[in-house]
């Protein structure tokens, strides 16, 4: 993946003599008391952290974390105490006016937590905001916007005003506008913290697919941890204006650097951050189309199980055999094909957990995890599902080895 955001030892202290400060946060006083001796409020110091393209970057942290002022950090809206952040391998901290302004306009774009919205402006206008600023005509800046408002989802609404909208449609037309500009960088400060449980749910969801259709380098901000897990590819962790631990949210929920992380994340719900990819494990015994019932019945006693499930030679899902219909196939001449049940239960590597529980508690056999071209990526069983439950990792080996005999032997 290719560097997009490089952020070097970064401090941001509001005061009017920052600089003569920082020597007393190194020596690890507190923000409260520094605040108390010297006025000064200790907003970030010294991050670092990179940020790949086309990544979902997520910043959570508490109230005071330093959070946003960091993202504010990114486009120099605060500029910092000391330190570098290069974008494309420029450090923007040394722009001039003209730089910076090139930078905001082209480059970077903000989606704020209370839309930002103009209640005098259509939706459409809103949209156009930014391409009238930048000079373009006004057929030039509604075409643009248009397209922008299709890809949110709001076709049909170019004449309404804010006020006619909900909450999530009104985020969604600050999303359009921050698009509008075609941004590498889409910088996201709590963008859906005013909204509601269940619609702040579904822009998630939307989030997630427009990420997927648009690839771009998004820099997102919450407090909420299920929202960084579900997300994110990376998340960064800040307490008191540091950064905690910055790695994937499987990484965080297993190797927390710290009691603080540990704390943070007791109460997750992991079915709503893991995914089918993170828990599957490789199938035991895959049998080929074109192998034939008696490999099939060798590979099932080769590996000590009563079913194998059998690809072609793509490796695609085309069912399942188990060893007494193998056997009896054997016996009357028939071939692989006239004695498989295609009625396996797939999942995508995406599924997350919460979604194929019931799938794995109904089904005797293991859960088959298939990509779009019904490639088998993995298997899903029974206790990985319960085993990816617990957040401390106590399912001991032999109690998993005792579960797979009882899906996958019986």
């Amino acid at each position: 993946m290719t560097l997009k955001i490089k952020i070097d030892s970064v401090t941001k202290i509001f005061g009017p003599r920052p600089k003569k400060v920082i020597p007393l946060v190194e020596k690890g006083m507190p923000k409260d008391e520094i605040l108390k001796k010297t006025g000064h409020t200790v907003g970030v110091f010294n991050a670092s952290m990179e940020v790949m393209e086309g990544e979902t970057f997520v910043i959570m942290g508490l109230s005071g974390s330093g959070k946003s002022t960091l993202i504010r950090c990114l486009n120099l809206l605060n500029k910092p105490t000391s330190g570098a952040i290069y974008v494309d391998g420029e450090n923007i901290v040394e722009y001039n006016r003209t730089q910076l302004k090139e930078f905001r306009q082209k480059k970077i774009a903000m989606v704020f937590q209370h839309f930002g919205l103009f209640s005098h402006r259509t939706v459409l206008e809103n949209i156009a905001y930014g391409l009238e600023i930048r000079g373009l005509t006004k057929e030039e800046r509604y075409n643009i916007a248009q397209k922008q408002l299709e890809i949110v989802g709001l076709k049909g609404y170019e004449h309404k005003f804010p006020d006619e909208l909900s909450g999530g449609m009104r985020q969604r037309v600050g999303i359009a506008r921050a698009l509008a500009n075609d941004p590498d960088i889409l910088l996201m400060d709590e963008p859906f913290s005013a909204l509601d449980p269940l619609i702040r749910r579904e822009m998630q969801l939307e989030l997630l697919d427009l990420q997927n259709r648009l690839k771009k380098t998004i820099i997102f901000i919450t407090h909420d941890v299920n929202e960084a897990f579900r997300i994110g590819d990376r998340v960064a962790v800040m307490k008191d204006g540091m950064v905690e631990q910055i790695g994937t949210p499987e990484e965080i929920l297993e190797e927390p650097a710290n009691d603080y992380i540990t704390d943070f994340i007791r109460d997750i719900d992991r079915s709503k951050i893991l995914k089918a990819e993170n828990i599957m494990v490789n199938p035991y015994g895959l049998v080929s189309l074109e192998e034939g019932l008696n490999v099939a019945v060798k590979v099932m006693r080769e590996n000590g199980i009563s079913s194998a499930f059998v690809t072609n030679r793509n490796r695609q899902l085309q069912g399942m055999i188990t060893i007494d219909r193998a056997i009896d196939g054997i016996k009357q001449k028939k071939a692989l094909v006239d004695v498989l049940s295609t009625n396996v239960k797939t999942v995508r590597p995406e599924d997350y957990v919460q979604d194929i529980i019931q799938y794995a508690l109904e089904s005797k056999y293991p859960l088959v995890v298939v990509n779009e071209e019904e490639e088998i990526q993995g298997i899903i069983l029974r206790v990985h599902v319960l085993a990816s439950l617990i957040s401390d990792n106590t399912v001991e080996n032999e109690e998993i080895e005792a579960v797979k005999e009882v899906e996958v032997i019986n």
